[in-house]
């Protein structure tokens, strides 16, 4: 894939018909989750460090892209070194960009577009996963319940309509969480006409709330690093003059993307639409969701207990269901589970367990 974005082959990357739905497009947005510079220098963090070299900056011009979000979690991969390279190669390519910076405050700032006689405004932030702007370093703009709502509601105030990109969701889930539900619902009542989350790496479901869309996860564009079926299936999403939105399906071929058609679209659409129905369910965003995380229980706890060799997480793809629960119980009591929650939901504990832990990797570290 990369040798195509280094020659700015477009069409061998994206095909002809999807070629014409992009080049009609008087604005094209995407999101951009890697950093592009020739030096390698991974920062310490958990999960993969990506890279890719300063010369398929040469794919986005041949894609004609207008703005690249930068808010997620990857763009800090290669240090400040990384952010900067990236910054300066999209400055000199003549491509935009947005929801990073040198400060929280820079990184913050949205972007302004006018179409015909309407003033859009595009928001960008991210939660935090290692690439979080801070008052010590640049990065991405860091969803702030303090901050975030108010920085959308200034921009309101400028334009005719806001869409808000949030990078966050847990991966390979389709649904909202509860909280994430809330979060994106509040962006709305404080001006959002649009508000899509990225990073889940799946098609997820859309939300109409108010007079508002609210699109649970896109799914991939083109992102190479696994290959099981969340990772197949896209959808881009097409704005009218009048924010009508337009739903386009794609799917991943082999390092290249084409427009899903027959059965494969009406599949894409069928189920998203499916999804979009459940969640109005009352109780049924929740109910979801406490199932999910009656699956993820065990990586957690299993992560807390330092069990992450290869042979211990070999043993837990193989236990059934009441294996797990009684290995969970061989490790934690009910005493033990409940000073973890305690930890991990009082705001007071938190803080000072996410302090303690950075100043512990900073000790190992040098």
């Amino acid at each position: 894939m990369s040798k195509l974005f280094i020659e700015g082959n477009a069409l061998e990357l994206v095909g002809h018909k999807l070629m014409e739905v992009i080049c009609k497009a008087d604005y094209r947005i995407f999101n951009l989750e890697i950093p592009l510079t020739d030096i390698e220098k991974p920062i310490l963090k958990y999960g993969p460090n990506l890279i890719a070299p300063c010369s398929t900056v040469n794919g986005y011009k041949a894609l004609a892209v207008n703005l690249l979000t930068l808010a997620n979690n990857h763009i800090m991969d290669q240090d400040v070194q990384g952010l900067d390279s990236t910054c300066k190669v999209l400055a000199e390519a003549g491509i935009k960009y947005v929801g990073a910076g040198n400060s929280p405050e820079e990184a913050a700032v949205p972007h302004t577009i006018r179409m015909k006689d309407k003033k859009i405004g595009i928001y960008a932030c991210a939660e935090h996963e290692f690439s979080i702007a801070s008052d010590k370093l640049p990065g991405a703009n860091p969803y702030d319940p303090l901050k975030s709502f108010d920085q959308v509601t200034q921009l309101k105030g400028k334009c005719d309509y806001i869409i808000v990109l949030y990078h966050g969701g847990k991966e390979h889930y389709r649904y909202p969480s509860p909280d994430l539900q809330k979060i994106c619902r509040k962006f709305v009542d404080k001006g959002a006409d649009l508000v899509i989350c990225q990073h889940t790496h799946c098609v997820g479901c859309e939300e109409r709330y108010m007079d508002s869309t609210i699109v649970y996860g896109q799914g991939n564009f083109l992102f190479d690093l696994q290959d099981n079926e969340f990772w197949q299936t896209g959808i881009l999403i097409e704005l009218e003059d009048d924010f009508n939105i337009h739903y386009i399906p794609i799917i991943k071929c082999a390092e290249k993307v084409r427009i899903a058609t027959g059965q494969q679209a009406e599949r894409i659409l069928r189920e998203f639409k499916t999804r979009s129905q459940e969640i109005k369910r009352e109780g049924e965003v929740e109910k979801k969701y406490v199932m999910f995380a009656e699956t993820m229980l065990q990586n957690y706890l299993s992560a807390f207990l330092g069990k992450r060799s290869l042979m211990y997480r070999i043993l837990n793809k193989l236990m059934c269901g009441k294996l797990k629960k009684e290995s969970i119980k061989l490790h934690y009591s009910k005493e033990s589970l409940l000073s973890l929650r305690n930890y991990i939901e009082c705001e007071a504990h938190r803080e000072m367990i996410i302090e303690a832990l950075k100043n512990e990797i900073r000790k190992d570290s040098k």
